[in-house]
């Protein structure tokens, strides 16, 4: 068994989200993910401006929590309700644990099965590229349609580039970033490993194309850095 760092294992082409993840993963994807908090930080501002009164509001995979407890914490004067949809039962558990407020509820559910009801704010932070692709377009259609009008989804995805020479730059830097968060080579491979044909990220005008076919046209890139994007589609 390999290990990918942080104390977490690793199998080829089997990476999971269990109970030693979720003990491990806010450290874990801090160091993975570049400005991780700082859009935690730009999510919570840009709900502002579409969180109201009565609201309801989702994060799709909300893995331990950390986020929708944020929002429901910014919004706690309201009467809004902020529901984190996450298919692990480690990662709910261990978010039930960590994060206790009266307008925030863990639900343990697949997000293609999962009834939505009519919301003012969905969030998908780093969740969508570990959706198959063959069900991917099916759920950001049921994301638009469940959306009220006005309403906005929030999706934070590792993007590929747009051809093979910016592809092996970004991967490079990629690379290097993690090397100088500490993580040794045989963990970097390790992970990389782990996550065939478990993550699998479209290249930014292929979300953009995802995006506009569910009906979404008012799209805008909210944050990038090196191959990581959040976009803003307001319905």
């Amino acid at each position: 068994m390999a290990i990918s760092g942080d104390g977490i294992d690793a199998q080829n082409a089997n990476w999971k989200f269990d109970e030693q993840v979720a003990e491990h993963f806010e450290e874990h994807i801090s160091k993975s993910v570049p400005f991780y908090k700082d859009g935690h930080h730009l999510v919570t501002k840009l709900s502002d401006f579409f969180v109201k009164d009565d609201s309801i509001c989702y994060e799709l995979g909300s893995s331990t929590g950390t986020l929708t407890y944020k929002l429901a914490k910014h919004h706690n004067f309201r009467n809004a309700k902020f529901f984190g949809i996450e298919l692990e039962e480690a990662m709910v558990k261990k978010a039930k644990e960590l994060h206790k407020s009266e307008n925030l509820i863990f639900v343990n559910d697949d997000l293609i099965l999962y009834e939505f009801e009519q919301s003012d704010f969905i969030v998908a932070y780093y969740t969508v590229q570990f959706i198959h692709p063959k069900l991917r377009q099916e759920l950001i259609n049921k994301i638009y349609k469940k959306l009220n009008w006005g309403g906005a989804f929030i999706m934070y995805e590792k993007v590929r580039a747009n051809d093979a020479r910016f592809q092996d730059i970004i991967t490079t830097l990629y690379m290097e970033y993690k090397l100088e968060n500490g993580y040794a080579p045989k963990e970097i491979i390790a992970k990389t490993k782990s996550l065939k044909g478990v993550l699998e990220p479209f290249s930014t005008q292929g979300n953009l194309d995802m995006l506009k076919r569910a009906g979404f046209t008012d799209i805008l890139t909210v944050q990038k850095y090196m191959n990581f994007e959040g976009f803003l589609a307001i319905k």
